[in-house]
């Protein structure tokens, strides 16, 4: 699959405006229902919503920029997935990344600490397919121990990776001090 690239970490202390619970385990069977994309083009994901924050939103692709860190979304209403993950549906974690807050205005993730166990994020393709996945956890960290293995790292079974700022501003950098990162596993 993909290997992590080390500048991601840098990545995501660039999400500007940008308690943890167990879950199941990874060893979870797929259920029969799951989504899998029948290509990589036709399963590129075009929306993602997450109804326990009512969150609706467009999913643009994100690649590298051109010191190696992962691109931003332009906007506050934004999800951006990163291209260099699987499809989300596919094996490994499919990593989205939105702002907290961007000029002012609220991001699509911008409460996405408030995910609890069991909430579910459905991604839609521009296929038509639908993959659900449930919520495992929520964990902030801050930015200088980035937990970039875990969130990157292959994995056998499809996952989901939410990824925005929090913590405290630093006003003088012009970015938050922490990530919040939000883990799931593929039900439907």
């Amino acid at each position: 699959m993909r290997a992590l690239i080390p500048a991601l970490v840098m990545t995501l202390a660039t999400l500007a405006g940008c308690s943890s619970s167990t879950g199941p385990t990874a060893d979870a069977p797929v259920p029969a229902s799951t989504y899998i994309p029948t290509s990589e083009t036709e399963a590129r994901p075009a929306k993602v919503s997450i109804p326990a924050l009512k969150v609706e939103s467009d999913v643009i692709d994100l690649g590298l920029q051109s010191d190696g860190t992962m691109q931003v979304p332009p906007d506050a209403q934004d999800t951006g997935w990163y291209t260099n993950s699987p499809v989300p549906g596919r094996p490994g974690p499919a990593v989205l990344a939105a702002h907290v807050d961007w000029k002012g205005k609220k991001g699509p993730f911008a409460r996405l600490g408030e995910l609890k166990q069991g909430d579910q994020v459905v991604v839609e393709s521009v296929d038509g397919g639908k993959a659900t996945f449930a919520i495992d956890r929520v964990e902030t960290h801050s930015k200088d121990a980035f937990p970039s293995d875990a969130v990157y790292s292959d994995t056998d079974k499809p996952e989901i990776r939410l990824v925005t700022c929090g913590g405290s501003y630093d006003a003088a950098a012009h970015s938050y001090r922490s990530n919040v990162i939000a883990w799931g596993h593929l039900v439907a």
